[in-house]
């Protein structure tokens, strides 16, 4: 089982987006796959209450409890944390994780209100003994806008992990997160690109299993 933990200290990053979209992927390749969704406004599990017939399912828990529930044969756990969560509150999350990621936004005001967590994440001791990995995702950029393409230079230099996708802004995860779908679940041509830019990160967390 790969239980991969999405956290950030920052609000409206795309933590969901994330949880919600690997979820898809994971569904649509035939794991079975859960999610646990500890933050209070629940946007992960109602996602995954959503999902229409046709679509392979995903399990939506609630809270960290959700984490004791899972189905003995379950493939794929993705945790959705809550905004600005502690080392201490994310501890008992982290010590189940296999691999945590953390969405961040192209902007300086973003960077900078990241960069203490990632400092606390750094100090983790199992993070710091490289057992636990930790990858950023450069998320809602605009990539041909100088504003995204400087962000995505400073994080790579300044950040103590690395960025191991680049997602760019599009209106298509608003539209199909209401539906309870994801971009996975369609082979158009025209999602096909947006699913290109997931590849890096799916590599990623393949080679963490």
């Amino acid at each position: 089982m790969l239980t991969v933990l999405v956290a950030s200290s920052k609000g409206g990053c795309g933590k969901s987006t994330l949880v919600t979209q690997l979820a898809s992927h994971f569904a649509q390749e035939g794991k079975r796959t859960a999610i646990v969704d500890t933050d209070r406004q629940g946007s992960s599990y109602r996602w995954a209450m959503l999902r229409p017939e046709g679509t392979p399912g995903v399990l939506g828990l609630e809270s960290r409890r959700g984490l004791h529930k899972l189905p003995p044969d379950t493939d794929r756990v993705l945790v959705d944390t809550p905004a600005g969560g502690s080392e201490r509150e994310l501890e008992p999350l982290l010590d189940q994780a296999n691999a945590v990621l953390v969405p961040v936004l192209p902007s300086s005001f973003d960077l900078h209100a990241t960069q203490a967590f990632l400092e606390q994440l750094a100090s983790v001791p199992r993070i710091k003994r490289g057992k636990l990995p930790v990858a950023l995702v450069g998320n809602r950029l605009k990539p041909w806008t100088h504003a995204s393409q400087d962000a995505l230079v400073q994080l790579a230099e300044e950040a103590p992990f690395p960025v191991v996708a680049e997602l760019r802004d599009s209106q298509a995860y608003v539209l199909l997160t209401a539906l309870g779908k994801g971009i996975f679940d369609y082979h158009s041509e025209q999602v096909r690109s947006q699913q290109q830019d997931w590849l890096p990160l799916l590599r990623w967390l393949k080679r963490q299993h």
